[in-house]
């Protein structure tokens, strides 16, 4: 595994980080989960990355038990906070009342007295700002988070959060964009004012839920079981790439991937890993196989005419647009 900074903050997290978006608590039995768990620390991965509203709660306490009797020092845990966790009014958001209320939720479950990254899992334009990172401030000074970070925020929006927290002396120094081969909405925009005020990027879905694994193919049905014939998450993120124009490009990276020495998945991390501003890529695993296999594109370095092919064969259906930054009505 190889290590990299997060940000130019002096914490240091494995390039490729686990997540567990919509795995544990929902799409696999938590034996499973445990499994994945332990072949990511096997693996070398110190950085495990979940959320709140994932599973309703529960993805949190799965991995706070898988993670229990771990070395707490070696390991870097992160967690968010945004989306609702509860029936009520002030069970969501930014507000002061529910990060202060959901920061201790997230350590009772995840069993521990610190998260290393405390991220907004959205903009919340129903609160003002100032409340929020103020809020995340005495979060930090309470010891109950080393840094903050934010999610899926466009470059306004963080230069705005990243002036508040200079003032406000706590340390906001990541992003947590979607970004891959396919979606590259980041690189206009929130790339260049992260790398100005040192966030880094965190990136999720870098084989773009499943489709750059190659097992989506043109002019067929998804394979029964993916990601795209599962209604409990996750498909409408893979359904608008689904398209035969896509699946057929994707096809056609199988020999530069094998060029490489890589499967099409690690090709795809290794991809996002070229970029400077990519502190780490969060990959999920239903099986610990899937980890074993995607952890091969650790310190991988593509040269720039792979990446020039890349980019020939795949610019027709690449998504740029940094309007496309999700907005605070869509998850993950």
């Amino acid at each position: 595994m190889e290590f990299r900074h997060l940000g130019r903050s002096g914490l240091e997290i494995s390039e490729i980080a686990y997540g567990n978006w919509l795995t544990h608590g929902s799409q696999v039995e938590e034996d499973a989960a445990l499994a994945c768990v332990r072949a990511a620390l096997d693996c070398g991965i110190t950085t495990f990355d979940t959320a709140d509203v994932y599973a309703e709660t529960r993805a949190e306490s799965v991995l706070g038990r898988a993670l229990k009797g771990e070395r707490r020092e070696g390991l870097e845990i992160f967690t968010k906070v945004y989306w609702p966790t509860g029936p009520g009014r002030n069970d969501r958001g930014l507000s002061r009342k529910h990060i202060l209320e959901s920061i201790d939720g997230s350590l009772s479950r995840l069993g521990t007295d610190y998260v290393d990254l405390y991220q907004a899992h959205r903009y919340d334009y129903a609160t003002p700002l100032e409340e929020t990172m103020l809020a995340f401030a005495d979060v930090v000074r309470s010891g109950k988070a080393l840094y903050i970070g934010v999610s899926e925020w466009n470059a306004e929006q963080i230069r705005a959060g990243a002036e508040l927290a200079r003032e406000l002396r706590v340390p906001l120094i990541s992003n947590q964009p979607q970004y891959s081969m396919l979606w590259r909405v980041i690189e206009a925009e929130v790339v260049p004012a992260s790398e100005e005020l040192g966030l880094g990027q965190i990136v999720w879905s870098p084989i773009a839920q499943g489709v750059l694994t190659g097992k989506y193919l043109p002019g067929q049905p998804p394979p029964a079981g993916s990601r795209a014939t599962d209604d409990k998450g996750g498909q409408d993120f893979v359904s608008r790439m689904l398209t035969d124009d896509v699946l057929t490009r994707v096809q056609q990276l199988r020999p530069l991937a094998e060029e490489a020495g890589l499967s099409l998945a690690q090709l795809a991390v290794a991809w996002v890993l070229q970029n400077p501003n990519v502190s780490a890529a969060i990959i999920g695993a239903s099986r610990p196989e899937q980890v074993h296999e995607n952890v091969k594109a650790a310190g991988v370095k593509l040269d720039e005419s792979l990446l020039t092919r890349i980019d020939v064969l795949l610019d027709p259906v690449v998504n740029r647009d940094p309007a496309l930054t999700l907005s605070p009505t869509t998850r993950p």
